[in-house]
């Protein structure tokens, strides 16, 4: 029986398969992608790599056999597509007789206000339903999303927000990754959720780790959401993106990332990585 990651080229995806390769051989584990011919590097490395497209089930279906442990990466999309891409996902794993399934959430998804938060409650909703032993991870927020404001800033321009004073929990793919790879390698996490956050900052206190970090002097400047779009939108942001992201500062701002749990801590059996040394990884990475 195979543990199974979907995703797997993905960012976080190529990241957590690195980390579960840490804890199990490679002959065990198995990566469903829609292009195989991408992930020719883990096929070398003796994963098995299956076709499968999310629009697709009966090609789900096909590459979930024999697969014991899931690990369901959310897709990327609008609301309506990612519900049924996952839920057709969610029977896939059912009919191929999948015994675990772990899948990434989002922060308090159940009560969230976020815009993106209703795929993930229809998916924990569709697991539940299918009697499957699971565990949702509920990532809070990727510091990697504020790359491009971390670009801008380190080249002068300020910081523009409308998130005003919402606190996010702020932590490296990678340790949401290794999380993941525990949850997916070890037993006692069935019938689990996971509230997977780092400590809480504003976006002023996070520019402030940020400037001691590169010695800068950074702005923030906290704007209204129309001018946040407009920004966004002078800054080369496409224009069927510019809701999305507008949204996201707004659910900031309500409160709807400002998540925290020693969770994360419990998964990982140690903390977080500390917010300076995740962004002077981060900045390191950008240069």
């Amino acid at each position: 029986m195979k543990t199974l990651i979907t995703g797997a080229t993905g960012r976080l995806g190529s990241k957590i398969v690195q980390s579960v390769l840490t804890r199990i051989p490679a002959s065990e584990l198995a990566v469903s992608v829609r292009n195989p011919e991408k992930a020719s590097d883990l096929k070398e490395l003796g994963i098995d790599v299956r076709q499968a497209d999310f629009n697709d089930p009966s090609s789900l279906e096909k590459a979930f056999a024999g697969v014991e442990r899931l690990l369901l990466i959310s897709a990327d999309g609008d609301n309506e597509t990612r519900i049924k891409q996952h839920t057709q996902a969610v029977e896939a794993a059912k009919q191929a007789g999948v015994s675990f399934i772990a899948y990434t959430s989002l922060a308090d998804a159940t009560d969230s206000q976020n815009l993106m938060a209703p795929p993930h409650v229809a998916t924990e909703q569709a697991i539940k339903e299918t009697g499957i032993p699971y565990s949702f991870l509920r990532n809070n927020w990727y510091l990697e999303n504020e790359a491009d404001s971390i670009k801008a800033a380190l080249q002068g321009a300020p910081w523009i927000t409308s998130a005003g004073s919402g606190k996010v929990g702020w932590a490296l793919q990678q340790d949401y990754a290794e999380a993941a790879a525990r949850v997916l390698t070890e037993d006692g996490h069935e019938f689990t959720t996971y509230e997977l956050s780092g400590p809480l900052y504003t976006q002023e206190e996070l520019v402030g780790h940020l400037e001691s970090v590169t010695g800068k002097n950074i702005t923030v400047k906290q704007v209204s959401d129309e001018e946040y779009a407009e920004a966004m939108k002078q800054a080369g942001v496409p224009d069927f993106a510019i809701p999305i992201v507008v949204g996201i500062q707004e659910s900031i701002r309500v409160g709807s990332l400002a998540t925290e749990t020693s969770d994360f801590e419990a998964v990982l059996g140690r903390p977080v990585t500390p917010i300076e040394e995740a962004l002077k990884q981060l900045v390191s990475s950008l240069s």
